[in-house]
């Protein structure tokens, strides 16, 4: 049995083959009950578009790269949902690199997306070498999703308001009353943006005399670590900001080793609010860093450049929120 065309989903549709055309493109032009009707039949014949023969005729492959800088960060997962719904919707398909790999083999995987024809290219995560990222936006749309770092001409950045998320987390814990307030930093652009509104908003308070920071890497072990080495002070913090929600786990592994109770003897405050902050035995105080938005917003810009819209580059901030649950507390509270 022959596989069906264009043609008889069009005829099974009672529509042109353009139309039917225009709908798997994903093109808001078309009538909602025409579109059910294409949709309907293409379920119905079990049509699949050959995307060989379509890349050739539009001279797009329908593609965007996604150059992800750690696989292991579960806020990039909010993030590529965010990101593959509004693409998905609008015709497009997600081809997904490891960042680290540029590292590992010495490939350079922006410049592989131009060699699969990719319409664009969106760097979730701290940017590969900004280098190797120009050529690469000299020939189709590039977007930095979730990083604060310098970038080339005509790329957007699209991120989370570290400076505010940070202000809000650290005011949270000085309205409670606590004094001594220690950070686990990061490292990169986000990372300082974080550490630095850290150390303004204790200054804005009063109380730079009270803020400690303690270098981290990001993960759960460097937390622990972290907040060995602070626990360990004569006049150890009553809360502890972290970077990021990962590192906060490590925080509370640390805690509860050495006897404290949270938080009771410690305030944890994270940031992300990941799937991790909202297990019930976690159950962490976070900042909300809008990823969903994020990768939705990035996807708007990179799709906005692919239809010829757009301009020089800029930055678009979400703004954050405080997702207070079980792991701060009045201090002696």
């Amino acid at each position: 049995m022959r596989a069906p065309t264009i043609r008889d989903v069009a005829e099974r549709a009672g529509v042109s083959k353009s139309l039917v055309s225009l709908v798997l493109r994903g093109s808001p032009q078309v009538r909602p009950e025409k579109r059910d009707a294409v949709l309907r039949a293409v379920r119905e014949l079990g049509y699949r578009p050959n995307a060989a023969a379509r890349t050739l005729s539009e001279q797009r492959s329908r593609t965007v790269g996604v150059l992800l800088n750690d696989l292991r960060n579960p806020w990039f997962v909010d993030l590529l949902d965010g990101l593959n719904s509004l693409l998905h919707d609008n015709g497009l398909h997600m081809l997904l690199a490891d960042a680290r790999l540029n590292h590992r083999t010495g490939r350079d995987l922006a410049r592989s997306f131009l060699d699969l024809q990719a319409d664009g290219l969106v760097v979730v995560g701290t940017l590969p070498d900004r280098a190797a990222l120009e050529p690469v936006a000299e020939r189709i749309p590039v977007v930095v999703a979730g990083a604060r770092e310098p970038v080339p001409p005509g790329v957007d950045v699209v991120a989370g308001d570290d400076t505010d998320g940070a202000r809000l987390a650290t005011e949270h814990l000085v309205g409670l009353g606590h004094r001594r307030i220690a950070h686990i930093a990061g490292y990169g652009a986000v990372g300082d943006l974080r550490r630095d509104s850290f150390e303004a908003t204790m200054r804005a308070h009063g109380l730079a005399h009270g803020a400690v920071v303690e270098s981290g890497d990001l993960t759960e072990e460097g937390g622990y670590r972290a907040t060995v080495r602070l626990l360990s002070r004569p006049d150890r913090p009553t809360a502890v900001f972290a970077v990021n929600d990962i590192t906060s786990v490590g925080v509370l592994s640390a805690a509860d080793e050495l006897g404290l109770r949270v938080p009771r003897d410690l305030s944890v405050v994270g940031y992300d609010n990941t799937s991790i902050s909202r297990l019930r035995h976690v159950w962490l105080t976070t900042v909300d860093n809008a990823g969903h938005e994020v990768g939705r917003r990035a996807a708007r810009a990179l799709l906005d450049r692919i239809e010829g819209r757009g301009g020089p580059g800029g930055v678009r901030l979400t703004a954050p929120t405080l997702e207070i649950r079980g792991t701060t507390a009045a201090v002696g509270g």
